[in-house]
């Protein structure tokens, strides 16, 4: 296999429910059993268009953020992306009060498997990450690793410079983890994706994430398609989701440039004028929120 794609994407609330099955008629006081219960993905109609995008991206490795837990991965995953044909499916609950987790669809192999789900803040005061930090490695061409972290980081929820402080957290010690294991020049076969919850400008949580050794390479597309993120409420449009490299894999793979799916966005995103998918609504049905975001890499290019 020459190249393989990456790709990130905040597939915006993958939820499942048990639901009644039919004609039961359970007595509340005394409980029911778990076999009296169905288990299918919730909004049925929205989530077909977030497989549309997911599909459209055709990912090799696709690193997913919003999930509920692996059970409803798994629906997804055979419902609405079976000719993805993703037989490595990951998922490792973390604190989320909103049960959400990131999560991994892959067509290659998981060689390990690393989580950080249980880090404490430095005053011990909550968890570090409440969706994880998951650090996958995958053989990508028979013995040839690649290493994903898959991070969601705290939302900008209740104010930007409020929840500022959380984020930049997270963000430097996502950064002390890959110097850890790579180096200070960051030499080696990996990438740092993921809903970052924040864009660049000065005051970003994000500096030491995007600075030198590693590489936006969103920063590579024309200025007005740096985007990956709609907000309704603010009218924004904004870069929140990333695929960070390290230079000297950027290099070598003589900086590749991104592409962003933004077919699956709800009609009020109208700065967004180009082709959608058949089922788009203008609010909802959408893919998510969010677009994913997807490099192609050379596997002989790598280090």
């Amino acid at each position: 296999m020459a190249t393989f794609r990456l790709a990130t994407f905040n597939c915006e609330n993958l939820f499942a429910r048990y639901q009644f099955k039919e004609n039961f008629t359970g007595n509340p006081s005394q409980g029911w059993s778990i076999n009296e219960t169905t288990f299918d993905i919730l909004d049925e109609p929205q989530k077909k268009v977030t497989g549309q995008a997911i599909r459209e991206a055709d990912a090799d490795i696709l690193c997913l953020q919003e999930v509920e837990n692996l059970p409803t991965l798994e629906r997804f995953a055979s419902r609405y992306c079976a000719p993805q044909k993703y037989k490595h499916r990951l998922l490792i609950d973390s604190h989320d009060p909103r049960n959400i987790d990131v999560g991994v669809l892959s067509r290659f192999p998981i060689v390990s498997i690393r989580t950080h789900r249980d880090l404490r803040t430095p005053n011990n005061k909550a968890f570090l990450y409440s969706r994880d930090c998951l650090e996958v490695t995958f053989d990508v061409d028979g013995g040839r690793e690649f290493t994903v972290y898959v991070n969601h980081l705290k939302s900008m929820m209740g104010g930007r410079a409020e929840t500022h402080a959380r984020r930049k957290e997270q963000a430097d010690h996502v950064a002390g983890l890959v110097k850890s294991r790579w180096g200070a020049k960051l030499q080696g076969n990996f990438a740092v994706v993921g809903d970052l919850n924040d864009y660049i400008d000065p005051d970003t949580a994000l500096d030491v994430l995007v600075k030198k050794p590693l590489v936006n390479i969103v920063d590579r597309l024309p200025k007005a398609d740096q985007w990956t993120h709609y907000w309704a409420g603010g009218g924004e449009y904004r870069q929140l989701d990333y695929i960070l490299l390290p230079g000297p894999l950027d290099k070598a793979q003589g900086n590749p440039v991104p592409g962003v799916v933004r077919k699956g966005l709800p009609w009020r995103a109208s700065d967004y004028t180009g082709p959608r998918f058949d089922d788009v609504g203008e609010n909802e049905p959408k893919a998510s929120d969010h677009c994913p975001l997807f490099v192609d890499l050379d596997t002989a290019n790598l280090l």
